[in-house]
């Protein structure tokens, strides 16, 4: 075993990441409705030292209104709500950047941050489904690449925003009646091909310097971007040498950017069915099979391969599916399914149970020790720096984990048994980021 400790980020969706988990009785639907079980969470994953909590985001009702829960409140909105109830756990949300403006953006995540005590961040998404374009005036999805294009740029306009305070802007004077040095607030003066900002942000230097960026795309447009980018990688890998081969090809690429392969964590996804034994995890899993509604669950995975299944038999395999070239939307997705179903010969009804828990993360059902097992080995064979937990149902779901798989973690040297810093970067083993223009100013002074 190395002596590294890695990283643990509980991926937070509903009353569980299961489409069926609002069925199961062993969770309340209701409370989807209910900020006070969001805040619960929260104490939970703070009670099990986790670095992070984390929450997606959806710009559209889409096609899952009859049949599933929705995620009914905006992230950031909720993460403050949440920070109020917590005081070490990292608050991270989702924000796109298809239909955000880089200023609005970065002051809301500047005041999450703030309000936090420094626990920010920010997962970045392009946003790829059509039901969304549709909300923003759009008549379908832009293209694939003209959306990182967007996002590359959308990136360097926040980080100059975050950058225009310098952390000792704000002398609140109150003898001489200064309230901050304007020679350290500045403005950005971007002009780009897409965007025009002024600045400054008007909302002072962060107690982070910015938010940990996060990334979650898997295409290849989306591993160069997080390569160049991003601090945590939330990936979808199902077997340990799709694991390693993930792992290796994303800290490859990061030299040409100037950037230590440490300075990026990688947390596959895990969505964990926990029992005394294999056995009665197994049939806890099949419970929540059981309970998918066939036909959300063919509309879901229409979305995901572009292709009308709606009609399709379920207990027929797939029809012939495009290329990845062909697809605009969830590319990395499109082939993890597409490949699921033609590595394991799955029918359509086979599949959707596979994806019916973490819609194409890996699914693991088994004991705490089992648990602990399976991440040791993909963290110990080079697969990963930490996992994204995926509750299939909450709150028992993550209060299992936290308090039957985390103490085997925490035994055997994987896991922090306290926290040793005070913001989301340093859980993540990050510093603050020191201004640009503070370092001109100790260079320019030596």
């Amino acid at each position: 075993m190395s002596g590294k400790q890695f990283h643990l980020n509980a991926f937070l969706m509903g009353v569980g990441h299961h489409e069926a988990a609002w069925r199961h009785p062993r969770t309340e639907a209701h409370r989807v409705l209910d900020v006070r079980h969001f805040q619960e969470l929260g104490q939970i994953a703070e009670r099990g030292k986790l670095d992070s909590v984390f929450f997606a985001d959806g710009l559209a009702v889409g096609p899952r209104i009859k049949r599933n829960t929705l995620a009914v409140f905006e992230p950031i909105t909720l993460l403050a709500a949440i920070a109020a109830a917590t005081t070490h756990v990292g608050l991270i949300a989702t924000a796109s950047t298809t239909y955000h403006e880089p200023f609005n953006l970065a002051r809301k995540f500047a005041s999450l941050d703030h309000i936090s005590g420094g626990r920010a961040g920010w997962n970045i998404v392009t946003s790829a489904g059509e039901d969304e374009a549709f909300n923003f005036g759009y008549d379908g999805v832009p293209e694939h690449a003209r959306r990182y294009e967007r996002a590359q740029e959308f990136v360097e306009v926040v980080n100059q925003l975050w950058d225009s305070w310098e952390a000792e802007a704000i002398l609140l004077d109150a003898e001489s009646g200064i309230f901050a040095d304007p020679d350290k607030v500045h403005t950005i003066d971007y002009d780009g091909p897409r965007f025009r900002v002024r600045g400054p942000l008007n909302s002072p230097r962060t107690p982070q310097g910015r938010p940990l960026l996060v990334q979650a795309g898997s295409s290849e447009s989306g591993k160069e971007f997080a390569a160049r980018h991003a601090e945590a990688v939330f990936t979808a890998q199902r077997t340990l040498a799709e694991g390693q081969a993930f792992y290796q090809d994303l800290k490859s690429r990061m030299a040409k950017y100037g950037r230590s392969a440490d300075e990026l964590k990688v947390l596959p996804g895990l969505v964990p069915f926990i029992a005394d034994t294999t056995e009665e995890a197994q049939a806890l899993e099949q419970e929540f099979t059981d309970l998918i509604s066939p036909d959300y669950a063919l509309r879901q995975l229409s979305t995901m391969l572009g292709v009308d299944l709606t009609e399709h038999a379920l207990d027929a395999p797939l029809p012939p599916l495009p290329t990845e070239n062909e697809i605009e939307t969830h590319k990395s997705r499109f082939t993890l399914v597409k490949e699921l179903a033609a590595n394991e010969n799955l029918t359509v009804r086979q599949l959707i149970g596979k994806l019916g828990g973490g819609r194409g993360h890996r699914t693991f059902a088994g004991t705490p020790t089992q648990i602990a097992d399976e991440l040791q080995s993909w963290f110990d064979n080079g697969a990963a720096d930490g996992f994204n937990i995926m509750p299939p149902y909450l709150p028992g779901g993550l209060e299992d984990f936290v308090d039957q798989v985390v103490p085997i973690l925490q035994e055997r040297g994987l896991f922090r048994t306290d926290y040793q810093a005070d913001t989301l970067r340093g859980h993540y083993g990050l510093g603050p980021v020191e201004s640009r223009h503070t370092q001109e100013r100790t260079e320019a002074s030596a």
